[in-house]
C-alpha cells in the first residue's frame, strides 16, 4: 500500500439524486454529530458511444457540525448532490458494501429555486 498522493490514492465520488427516508442523526461519543441516510440516482450515461441508464442507492454518511448545518432541512424527496469518498460500509463483516463519506452536500431543489 502506497502513501504516496497519485492514481492509487484518488477516491474521490460526486453524485446527486433524491433523500429516500429522513436521516437519522445520533451523536457519537466523541460528541461529533453523526447522520446517515440513502441517496437514490437516477441518470442516463454515455457508455462506448450509447445511452445507459443508471439507478443506484448508496448510503451516505455526513459526520461533523459543518455537514450537520448542511443537512438542516433535509427530508425525504430531496435532491441534493453529495461529494465525498467511497470507504467500506464496516470492517467486521465480510461484505465489502460501499458507503459515501460525505464532504460536502449541496440542496439542489433550494439552488433552482
Amino acid at each position: 500500500m502506497s502513501t504516496a498522493r497519485g492514481a492509487e490514492s484518488d477516491n474521490v465520488l460526486v453524485i446527486s439524486g433524491q433523500v429516500v427516508g429522513a436521516p437519522e442523526v445520533r451523536i457519537s461519543p466523541a460528541g461529533i454529530p453523526i447522520s446517515r441516510f440513502v441517496l437514490a440516482h437516477h441518470s442516463r450515461q454515455p457508455e462506448a458511444g450509447l445511452g445507459r441508464e443508471v439507478r443506484c442507492r448508496i448510503r451516505v454518511t455526513a459526520a461533523g457540525p459543518e455537514l450537520r448545518e448542511q443537512l438542516q432541512g433535509l427530508q425525504a424527496g430531496h435532491r441534493v448532490r453529495v461529494t465525498g469518498f467511497v470507504a467500506r460500509a464496516g470492517y467486521r463483516s465480510a461484505d465489502w458494501q460501499l458507503v459515501l463519506h460525505a464532504q460536502s452536500i449541496e440542496h439542489l431543489d433550494q439552488a433552482e429555486r
